[in-house]
């Protein structure tokens, strides 16, 4: 019961201890995680602190809450947390969130939490067990969450393996030349690969196989609307989503949209992107790709002035075929061939040099035999997201319930919840 909750302050239960500035932790490969005051940033070989452990960002418009199970490193943009009496550390990542410590700003020219702001703040602090307990509900959710990332990961990474076989280092093609067959496929895939290269402009190919432009794969290729055509004045609470460049970030993000009425939207029917089609940054953080799935949140999209969509040919080209493409080596290289040297990132004349990119067609019976296998392992990952966005509705929903002592761990409703 919330009765025997302590009332005390942020100063006497937590210091906060300033991070430090280190070097190559953006390059480096060591296998303790850095933070920075928006999250991780990078790796190096000697922590910091020891995990479990909170990090809080100290500098910049947004200041994350972190916490780490493992021992970890923090840059000085951000602190770690070090208790000062008997807390559950996960418990303290909840409380901080819930507190909304990180929102904290001191007003000077560059936003910043600062210390003595912080430790003045009251808070309820419940007996340890309690805090076990609420850290373990809410954690689950999180761990939940986090191992439905990692697979999504595995899935994308099993695809992109899959397509660097068959399209790329032609592995199928390999071994029926050698007189192999090809290992881990069926009969009837195997006789979809031709057992001889020729030459083409891009090199050594499989026989039979034809390297086009991209424009002849697609049925349409649109820029966003110009700026002045969306105004912030234009954004509703619900409607049709725009995709922004942060919907780009790792593949397509179904989430954190800003919504136009139904009625903008038909004004800006050119913009219109729809489940299948790809959304390519053209400004901005170039090399940004994202493929609409077929399963996506909304039946129609809003492309930003900064984006631009691509429709696929069914007949000539796969969705997934042409995401794994244009997100390798070879298409990156390709799409950012034509980006500008000064000024803003951005590809020059867009659309034109889209459509002449130059890639490898093999027939439409492979590329659909193809997507069948990709398809599924996306398919499967869209699900774990899903699964995730309703997980992380009710971890949100419990959290400040649980941790303001309104809601007991006791609850029947949280027991059935978990």
């Amino acid at each position: 019961m919330k009765s025997n909750w302590r009332t005390s302050t942020w100063g006497d239960e937590i210091s906060l201890e300033y991070g430090k500035a280190i070097r190559d932790y953006r390059s480096g490969n060591g296998s303790v995680r850095v933070f920075g005051s928006n999250g991780p940033v990078g790796w190096t070989t000697t922590a910091l602190a020891k995990g479990p452990g909170v990090i809080l960002g100290r500098k910049g418009a947004y200041r994350g809450v972190e916490f780490s199970p493992h021992p970890f490193f923090v840059i000085d943009t951000a602190y770690y947390v070090v208790p000062k009496s008997d807390l559950d550390m996960r418990w303290l990542y909840y409380a901080i969130k819930h507190h909304k410590l990180g929102e904290i700003d001191d007003g000077s020219p560059i936003p910043s939490t600062t210390r003595s702001a912080v430790y003045v703040r009251d808070l309820e602090v419940p007996p340890l067990a309690e805090q076990k307990r609420i850290a373990h509900i809410l954690g689950t959710l999180d761990d939940k969450i986090e191992l439905n990332r990692r697979m999504n990961a595995t899935l994308e990474a099993m695809a992109r393996a899959l397509f660097q076989s068959w399209f790329v280092d032609y592995g199928p093609v390999r071994a029926k030349a050698a007189g192999q067959t090809p290992a881990g496929m069926d009969p009837a895939t195997a006789d979809l690969f031709p057992s001889e290269f020729e030459d083409s402009e891009l090199g050594e190919i499989p026989k039979g196989w034809r390297v086009a432009s991209l424009g002849e794969s697609v049925t349409r290729v649109a820029m966003g609307p110009f700026g002045s055509s969306i105004k912030t004045d234009n954004f509703v609470p619900n409607g049709v989503p725009i995709i922004r460049g942060g919907n780009l970030t790792n593949g397509f993000v179904d989430k954190n949209f800003v919504f136009l009425t139904e009625e903008k939207a038909d004004s800006l029917r050119n913009a219109n992107a729809f489940p299948g089609d790809l959304v390519i940054t053209h400004r901005g953080t170039l090399g940004q790709i994202g493929l609409i799935p077929t399963l996506s949140r909304y039946p129609r999209y809003v492309v930003s002035q900064s984006q631009m969509l691509v429709r696929i040919d069914p007949a000539k080209m796969t969705a997934h075929y042409l995401y794994l493409f244009l997100t390798s080596y070879a298409g990156q290289h390709s799409l950012l061939a034509n980006r500008n040297q000064t000024g803003v990132p951005a590809i020059a004349q867009p659309t034109s040099s889209v459509k002449a990119i130059r890639l490898l067609l093999p027939p439409p019976t492979l590329v659909h035999a193809f997507e069948k296998l990709a398809a599924g392992l996306f398919e499967r990952a869209i699900a774990g997201t899903a699964e995730s966005r309703t997980l992380a509705a009710l971890r949100d929903a419990l959290l400040p319930k649980l941790l303001s002592g309104e809601l007991s761990v006791d609850s029947a409703k949280v027991e059935a919840a978990i």
